[in-house]
């Protein structure tokens, strides 16, 4: 009986690792540079008493990445090429439009954290900047997929140094605690300009799109789909772990030493030096860097997926450049582009192009999140595995929240100094 369990146990235990990856790769990259100087700010804000967000965001989290998971694996396809197919070319066209400009801003935004972090090793921009965008391009268009998925593993284990990051903040963790269990809101302009841009930082629409088209290249079958499901929700608990550890380290210092000014994920960084030592400060600074080179790989490539899908092109790693020359013209675009920006432009110049990339966000993901819920609960392309009725209920909730707050964050974008007063 014993030897009988040891077998399915070891059984479940390859197939799981056989699935591993596109749920945990997806939810981590979201740490990005953007995502950590949110965190960042949060701790350095409000100290422990803005952790108990990360319990919401997290659920809000794991229903939407479920959703584009489950419908990946049932249907075999990609959202864009669902969406066009339902319903039609124009409207995917024009997502695929804002996609575009999204996740351009945003990959200026990943080489300018790049930037930042190397920094403070000493490195110009001038150097970290051009050699991590070819370090990147080399990756994807002379790898294959499953060496590719192996290196974006790997990566997903150095965001331990944020872990070990907090621990070298040496927080309160009492507070910590109640910070997490007991929400503490106020309708301050600054607190909800801060809670919008949390939720806004972890639940991007780039995410849905790649993780399904993950799902659809890795080749899942529906039998092993509860080990995907697995893989998706350990995905969300992680990002958000490091998130937590982000806020509480820069709760820990920057906060308690009183000045709480940080300009880029760099600066948070930087400050930890003085306050917990050069060990943290360090780890945070390489987890940045690691964080910035990992996500400036995955946007230009969610990206070339998404636009491919939506427009009927070829796609995937594993094909040649001369079988898909956009898909692989987009991912040298938007790595060229992006590097570039931050090259050529200072700092103050690329917050405008940055900002951007909220306002796309903000104006594509009520659509996303309206399409997967229809598309997902249409029996003709799901069949039984449709959203239940109390799934359903759970996934709407956390739709019109969603659509509500990032209605606001569309505003804060555009009306920023309404939210300064």
């Amino acid at each position: 009986m014993n030897r009988e369990r040891f077998r399915n146990l070891r059984i479940n235990l390859l197939i799981f690792l056989s699935v591993l990856g596109p749920g945990i790769i997806t939810a981590t990259v979201d740490n990005d540079a953007g995502g950590i100087y949110t965190y960042s700010v949060a701790g350095a804000h409000y100290g422990y008493l803005l952790l108990w967000t990360l319990v919401p965001i997290t659920v809000a989290l794991v229903v939407v990445q479920e959703i584009a998971a489950r419908m990946g694996v049932v249907t075999g396809k990609g959202l864009a090429d669902l969406i066009r197919e339902e319903y039609g070319f124009r409207i995917t066209f024009w997502l695929m439009v804002l996609l575009l400009v999204a996740n351009y801003s945003n990959t200026v935004a990943e080489f300018a954290g790049l930037a930042s972090g190397m920094s403070i090793f000493g490195i110009s921009r001038h150097v970290s900047v051009p050699l991590g965008a070819i370090l990147v391009w080399i990756l994807v268009v002379k790898g294959t997929s499953r060496l590719v998925e192996k290196v974006f593993l790997s990566a997903c284990f150095f965001y331990g140094a944020y872990l070990f990051s907090g621990f070298l903040s040496h927080p309160n963790w009492t507070q910590a605690l109640i910070g997490t269990v007991k929400p503490t809101f106020n309708l301050s302009s600054s607190m909800i300009y801060l809670i919008i841009g949390l939720v806004g930082t972890t639940i991007a629409p780039w995410m849905q799109f790649y993780l399904q088209s993950a799902m659809v290249e890795k080749g899942i079958k529906l039998k092993h789909y509860k080990y995907a499901r697995l893989d998706v929700v350990m995905g969300c608990f992680v990002t958000s772990l490091v998130a937590f550890f982000i806020i509480v380290a820069c709760g820990a210092t920057i906060y308690e030493s009183g000045h709480r000014q940080i300009r880029d994920a760099g600066d948070a960084a930087m400050a930890l030096g003085p306050l917990a030592g050069r060990a943290a400060s360090a780890l945070f600074a390489f987890g940045l860097v690691n964080a910035s080179l990992f996500s400036a790989s995955i946007l230009p490539l969610s990206t070339a997926y998404s636009v491919c899908e939506g427009l009927g092109l070829e796609s995937g790693i594993d094909k040649r450049m001369h079988e898909a020359p956009t898909f692989y013209g987009l991912y040298t675009g938007l790595i060229i582009a992006g590097s570039l920006t931050v090259l050529i432009l200072s700092e103050a110049r690329q917050i405008p192009i940055i900002l951007l990339s909220q306002v796309a966000n903000g104006i594509l993901l009520p659509f996303v999140l309206i399409f997967m819920l229809r598309l997902s609960n249409r029996e003709d392309l799901m069949g039984e595995h449709c959203n239940s009725r109390a799934f359903n209920r759970i996934a709407w909730v956390t739709s019109v929240v969603m659509i509500f707050l990032t209605g606001l964050l569309v505003f804060s974008a555009l009306l920023p100094s309404s939210l300064s007063r």
